[in-house]
């Protein structure tokens, strides 16, 4: 009888939270793939109501704009993940070494502050409106504004990983284009 279990299994924690960072990467992909094709649909369904049948359905704005937001701040965090995200390398090409290791983990780190100043602030923010609903749908409210402190904590967790990976490990992330 052959033993088939993995002969390097992810012991450490480290492999552990790797994983459930990559499987929280792959969902969140997944899930701005799901809402940019309902917000398409939403979309094409309002105009095609407009301009054929002279009545729009009073939900299919609301949903897009939620889908929006979603889609706004997902990417967000996806692209502090992946490394698409803007940045000028002027002054960072320009140090070598360590000193550019320091720069691009400085970064890092100031991007997770800024994940978490967007979560807290967020969460507040779902707090004050805590009971209110959408106008057409009805949905509580929260749903859309607590899509802000969901896209802080991520992009916390995904610049933090970046740091703690270090330039090496996070360029090889980084999607070319």
């Amino acid at each position: 009888m052959t033993d088939t279990r993995d002969p390097h299994p992810p012991s450490s924690s480290k492999g552990l939270l790797t994983a459930f960072i990559e499987w929280t990467a792959s969902v969140l992909r997944w899930s701005l793939v799901a809402v940019m094709a309902i917000m398409a649909f939403c979309i094409a369904l309002q105009v095609l109501m407009r301009y054929v049948f002279a009545q729009t359905p009073p939900w299919t704005e609301e949903l897009a704009i939620l889908m929006f937001a979603w889609g706004t701040l997902g990417s967000l965090a996806l692209g502090v993940r992946e490394g698409f995200h803007v940045r000028m390398m002027l002054l960072i090409d320009r140090l070598s070494g360590r000193a550019h290791e320091l720069a691009e983990q400085g970064i890092e780190l100031i991007t997770a502050a800024l994940g978490a100043y967007l979560a807290v602030a967020g969460w507040r923010y779902v707090d004050m409106t805590l009971g209110a609903h959408s106008a057409a749908i009805q949905y509580p409210i929260e749903i859309l504004h607590g899509l802000a402190p969901i896209s802080g904590v991520l992009i916390c967790i995904f610049a933090l990983e970046r740091a703690w990976q270090g330039p090496q490990q996070a360029a090889h992330q980084e999607v070319s284009v």
